[in-house]
């Protein structure tokens, strides 16, 4: 059969060729107008019927050669159908199956970029970060004072809040209590210890509502803020215990707020790099907030002044290990900000 297709081809660009010079042919004999030139044309015409002539007895010998071809093939083309109709059908649903599956793996590829995968743990991860030998509560206190009321209100604080702090009734210990320097101005932040937990806090907010002194204290307190705001936090197990220490000293509150579901992850990070972190006895303590603002991390840290500050924050770029850190750490960061405070004379740190 390619023969014979090859042969009609070969009349039919013959007769194309022919019809084209003919056209051609006619043209100029229209454009000469003689005699001579139409009597070309005439013979031209001729040629051309012949050759289609032929061209047609050609094509009828093909095509009935073909029916008989046809004919024959006819018996044994069943068979062979039925055979490749079976081939065809199991091929088709083999590349269907295997096309499914290689999609199936490719959406499953896919989704693994964006579908964060979850860690099947059945602790909490404040259980799985905290200290595991204590079951301590911090509470951390932030008041925006009326600038012209800060003076009035840490005279009321070094007046007040010592005697909580020292009163064995109240199961609570004063970590911390300081006036921003640097960051939010007029504000003064407090830290609070329930070594109890969540019944030692209990206890004491009931027992200060029945104390008259402090709830005057509250009234008056409340006089002088603009706002005021408070986190339930828990400690870092890796972290330093923040206990009291001499000063003078400035003391850094370093904020960050994670993307949720990172929490660990900052976890296993900061419990390498806290030990290049050490050197000058800077680090005072770590936190994460477990009420209030969620996946908050607070970072305690204590300096002679900003100059050891920087100089003691630069030391550390050059540890092998503290720029990892920074690199892995740094993307499960939304949002984070720093405040140099100085603590009150009554604070426990210095």
């Amino acid at each position: 059969m390619d023969a014979q297709e090859a042969r009609i081809r070969e009349v039919q660009i013959h007769q194309t060729v022919v019809g084209l010079e003919v056209i051609t042919e006619i043209g100029r004999g229209r454009q000469a107008g003689g005699p001579v030139a139409h009597a070309h044309v005439t013979r031209r015409r001729g040629e051309c019927h012949l050759h289609s002539k032929m061209a047609a007895r050609v094509l009828g010998n093909i095509v009935a050669a073909a029916r008989r071809a046809t004919a024959r093939a006819q018996g044994e083309g069943r068979a062979l159908a039925a055979v490749a109709a079976k081939s065809s059908t199991a091929a088709i649903t083999t590349r269907a199956l295997s096309a499914t599956s290689y999609n199936s793996r490719e959406d499953s590829w896919f989704k693994s970029l964006f579908v964060r995968k979850v860690d099947p743990r059945k602790d909490a991860h404040s259980n799985l970060l905290s200290k595991k030998e204590t079951s301590s509560l911090y509470k951390i206190q932030f008041h925006n004072v009326k600038p012209e009321c800060l003076e009035a209100y840490n005279k009321l604080c070094i007046e007040v809040l010592p005697k909580v702090h020292q009163d064995e009734n109240y199961p609570c210990e004063l970590v911390g209590t300081w006036n921003t320097w640097y960051g939010e101005q007029d504000q003064s932040v407090h830290l609070w210890k329930y070594s109890g937990g969540y019944p030692t806090l209990t206890e004491v907010m009931s027992k200060l509502r029945q104390n008259k002194e402090f709830m005057e204290f509250r009234k008056e307190r409340g006089r002088m803020l603009l706002s005021r705001k408070n986190q339930l936090l828990l400690e870092f197990s890796f972290w330093n215990e923040p206990v009291p220490r001499p000063g003078p000293n400035i003391y850094e509150l370093r904020s960050y707020q994670l993307r949720p579901g990172t929490m660990i992850e900052w976890g296993n990070n900061w419990a390498r790099a806290i030990r290049y972190r050490q050197e000058n006895n800077e680090a005072v303590g770590g936190f994460f907030s477990q009420i209030g603002e969620l996946y908050t991390v607070h970072h305690l840290w204590a300096y002679k002044d900003l100059q050891s500050r920087d100089e003691t924050r630069n030391s550390a770029w050059q540890k092998p290990g503290w720029d990892e850190c920074v690199y892995y750490t740094v993307p499960l960061i939304q949002r984070m900000d720093s405040r140099i405070m100085i603590p009150l004379k009554i604070s426990p740190l210095q």
